[in-house]
């Protein structure tokens, strides 16, 4: 088996502990809170959506919160100290064992820009035997993601004896490999930079393999989706068409300052490495893809054979982007890509 090393137990307990206070003041406050976990390139649909004003347009004030991790993001939702989570599929169906019942209905991305970055003296993927790599938590996006990309590059973890370690989000991780605390990581371009630009390699560009892959999305539990259906439509028109503005070519100046705000970018080619991710990323194609989840459900039941006994159809509910392209609605918005 894959060695699996963690942080402190307790840690992670009162960190969720802290979350839930936080959770519990903010919705006390009013907005519609969306925890999520990988401060990362991922969340520029959900910012561009709120910072834009795209939201109010459909009767929505939503704010995010970040959880730090998977785990912690589903134990906020199933505790109620949030409606929504930005949830990766692995995470979401990992959740669906403990016997939570939710339901993921648009994703805001379609393809994984991320770089396999490895410290120097890793030359190939046989050098791979035995190291290190840096996740945020066991089963959540970041985890996920490097699991994809080895299974795409036919690195079995188990078999090539790789440690997995649990280290803190994207900015965490890119310096334990700069420090030399880990070996590898599948960095997004931005965080690539640095390291490629001191000597570290990349052994592949997630991008161009074009495994089969959908980003985080927008998840709730199942009670709550039957009894406000005009609710969470909305919600996915102001998914769409805050996707659609970060597709239109003209919008860039807006986006990137987003960007340079909330990944805290002060330089230029941060930002457009940054940019290229969204470009390459995000997509109006927002219904959950079934085939794409159950190549999820195969590698995340490696560290837990219940998953494979889940349902996917029980999570998966495709209807609100279905009545988003039978009114036109995803139609217009495609218009505006350039």
């Amino acid at each position: 088996m894959t060695e699996v090393i963690g942080r402190d137990k307790s840690f992670a307990g009162w960190l969720l502990v802290a979350v839930l206070l936080l959770a519990a003041e903010a919705q006390a406050a009013g907005p519609l809170l969306i925890a999520y976990g990988g401060h990362n390139e991922t969340m520029i649909p959900l910012w561009v959506g709120i910072e834009k004003g795209i939201f109010r347009k459909y009767g929505l004030d939503p704010r995010v919160l970040q959880t730090r991790s998977g785990p912690i993001m589903m134990a906020t939702l199933a505790s109620g100290g949030v409606p929504l989570v930005w949830a990766a599929p692995g995470s979401a169906i990992s959740t669906a064992v403990s016997g939570l019942k939710l339901t993921c209905f648009a994703v805001g991305n379609n393809r994984m820009p991320r770089e396999l970055i490895v410290r120097k003296g890793i030359a190939s993927l046989e050098d791979l035997r035995g190291k290190s790599f840096g996740v945020q938590s066991i089963g959540g996006g970041f985890w996920l993601q490097t699991m994809i990309i080895l299974d795409h590059l036919g690195v079995d973890p188990d078999k090539f004896g790789l440690k997995v370690r649990v280290i803190g989000d994207g900015p965490v991780i890119a310096q334990a490999l700069l420090t030399g605390n880990i070996d590898a990581a599948a960095l997004t371009y931005a965080l690539s930079e640095v390291p490629l630009k001191t000597g570290f390699r990349s052994l592949a560009d997630a991008a161009e393999l074009k495994a089969p892959y959908q980003g985080p999305g927008i998840c709730a539990l199942k009670e709550s989706l039957a009894s406000r259906p005009d609710f969470y439509l909305r919600l996915t028109r102001g998914l769409a068409e805050a996707s659609a503005f970060i597709l239109d070519s003209g919008s860039k100046a807006d986006v990137v300052k987003i960007l340079q705000r909330n990944l805290r970018l002060s330089k230029a080619d941060e930002s457009e490495a940054s940019y290229k991710v969204l470009r390459l990323s995000t997509t109006l194609d927002l219904a959950p893809n079934p085939a794409t989840w159950k190549a999820v459900q195969r590698i995340v039941a490696k560290i837990n054979p219940k998953i494979a006994q889940v349902d996917l159809e029980s999570i998966l509910d495709s209807s609100f982007v279905r009545n988003l392209e039978a009114s036109g609605f995803l139609a217009e918005q495609r218009k505006k890509v350039k």
